[in-house]
């Protein structure tokens, strides 16, 4: 398919290039990145490391564009981000475009994705205003004891290549509203779609929101920086790990989010079609590239048959094909995902495991980087797929005997992101809730979000959390402050301490 003009205006313009202090600059580092077009293995334009001259510069100019945000008034910082989240849904068409270009998913998903970014947009530029600390109850009569909200400084945004822009906006949309300045390391695999989407924010000052493209040298540059103050990451556990490991150094605050492994669990009592089509959904979302899909499937051993039936039918209807075509499910972002994907499901073959549905490669679709939308069926639960990150579109299916066993299983990862149960029994519903090792727990609603809602994951799957109000406090100091408005003397715990208050055998 031919790239549209204005797409294809946008990626020359973009390729190579950083937005430094509102402009577009020419990158001058050594090292190069192709950008290549997932479903068709065409280069559209190449990333280039940012150099550590250009890197020294993004900072510093982040801390001057910082130091007079964050002495704007909340109401007006609310009113330009609104106008930013317009501007998103203005830009949708071509984001999308460009979006489903640089990494594979159907442009539907593209423009949802522009969508959800506008809407945190929003959300963020509205609770940032309602709430900036809190009045406390005095210890001391005619005192006044409170709580005020403060900037953390610059903060660092590391993105992946899977939700480039959403992250973006959950991350950058609560940074902004808090008083903080952004600088933006997107994946390589999705940079010229990010410098073309950050345009949305030109209605803020200069040098607010800054993007620098590149590799992990240019993110380590930034997460170490002295004159960095916080580190938003999205990626795997053992990057995660480094980023981690420098911040606490430094005692820089981080946001980690790293890897998911979610459970999907099916009782009895579900709807069993619509758990199928849920589970279809929640395995096969952007080629499976979602870290909070479902990828480990415990199915209870009365519903097996008919729920395994009825996901392979569904399975099989799933459109692959280029994301700019009427499909369902377009490619995996990179060469490199799909030899690592592939290794994956040859490794469940050489443990025996039987294929329902999929397997390998599409028929018909030899160029760009497709593969299957893939059911395994009767797997262990000790299998090496049910118990490793797959982030592609395979749905292993395990039998259980009862809930217990269900729980059990699912809680039984290192990982601990989201989770999925379908049931119309309410007190599995409940039991649900209360002992799923997660940071979200879906019943009967699998991968939904709320601007509202905190997302974030436990053990490795990382630590914090974004979107909510707890979203909005990851990127906000604490200050506690007292006001004695009369001065008074503390008599009460000042020196001289009374005698009475001496220890009673020193009668000196």
């Amino acid at each position: 398919m031919e790239t549209s003009v204005p797409a294809l205006t946008a990626f020359k313009k973009l390729s190579g290039c950083h937005l430094i202090d509102a402009e577009l600059v020419r990158a001058e580092g050594s090292r190069v990145h192709a950008v290549i077009d997932p479903a068709t293995e065409q280069k559209i334009g190449e990333v280039i490391d940012a150099a550590p001259a250009q890197i020294e510069r993004a900072v510093g100019v982040a801390n001057a564009a910082q130091r007079l945000w964050r002495k704007v008034n909340s109401h007006r910082r609310c009113e330009l981000l609104h106008e930013a989240a317009q501007a998103m849904r203005e830009a949708r068409p071509l984001v999308g475009e460009m979006l489903t270009r640089e990494m594979g998913k159907p442009y539907k998903e593209s423009v949802d994705e522009a969508t959800w970014s506008a809407t945190a947009t929003d959300y963020y530029a509205e609770i940032g205003r309602h709430e900036a600390g809190r009045v406390l109850g005095p210890v001391v009569d005619g005192q006044f004891h409170f709580t005020t909200k403060d900037a953390l400084g610059v903060v660092v945004i590391i993105l992946p290549f899977n939700y480039p822009l959403c992250l973006l906006c959950w991350q950058a949309a609560a940074a902004l509203i808090s008083g903080n300045a952004v600088i933006i390391k997107p994946s390589e695999l999705t940079t010229l779609t990010t410098l073309q989407f950050v345009d949305a924010f030109r209605c803020l000052p200069r040098g607010l929101v800054q993007v620098l493209g590149g590799g992990a040298e240019v993110a380590r540059a930034l997460v170490e920086h002295p004159d960095t103050h916080m580190v938003a990451f999205t990626g795997s556990i053992p990057t995660g790990r480094i980023v981690a490991e420098a911040c606490a150094r430094l005692y820089k605050r981080s946001l980690i989010e790293t890897s998911g492994n979610d459970p999907f669990i099916v009782m009895p009592s579900a709807a069993i079609d619509t758990a199928a089509r849920g589970a279809a959904f929640g395995a096969y979302l952007n080629c499976g590239q979602v870290c909070a899909a479902a990828e480990r499937f415990y199915v209870h051993t009365r519903v097996y048959d008919e729920f395994v039936e009825k996901l392979v039918g569904y399975t099989r209807k799933v459109r692959i094909g280029n994301g700019l075509a009427r499909i369902d499910m377009g490619p995996l972002a990179s060469e490199r995902e799909m030899t690592r994907y592939l290794a994956l499901l040859d490794g469940a073959k050489h443990e025996g495991i039987k294929f329902a549905a999929g397997g390998g490669r599409p028929k018909g679709l030899n160029k760009g980087w497709f593969v299957d939308a893939t059911v395994l069926v009767d797997v262990p639960a000790e299998a090496q797929i049910m118990n490793t990150e797959t982030f592609g579109p395979v749905a292993p299916v395990c039998r259980v005997a009862d809930f217990d066993e269900a729980i059990l299983l699912a809680n039984r990862s290192i990982y601990a992101l989201g989770s999925t149960i379908y049931t119309s029994d309410l007190n599995e519903s409940m039991r649900a809730v209360e002992e799923l090792e997660a940071g979200m727990v879906w019943i009967n609603a699998p991968l939904l979000d709320n601007d509202a809602g905190p997302f974030g994951g436990r053990k490795q799957s990382g630590m914090g959390r974004q979107l909510g109000a707890e979203g909005l406090d990851t990127f906000r100091h604490t200050k506690f402050s007292i006001i004695d408005p009369a001065a008074k003397p503390h008599d009460f715990w000042w020196f001289p301490y009374a005698d009475a208050e001496c220890f009673p055998g020193n009668a000196t």
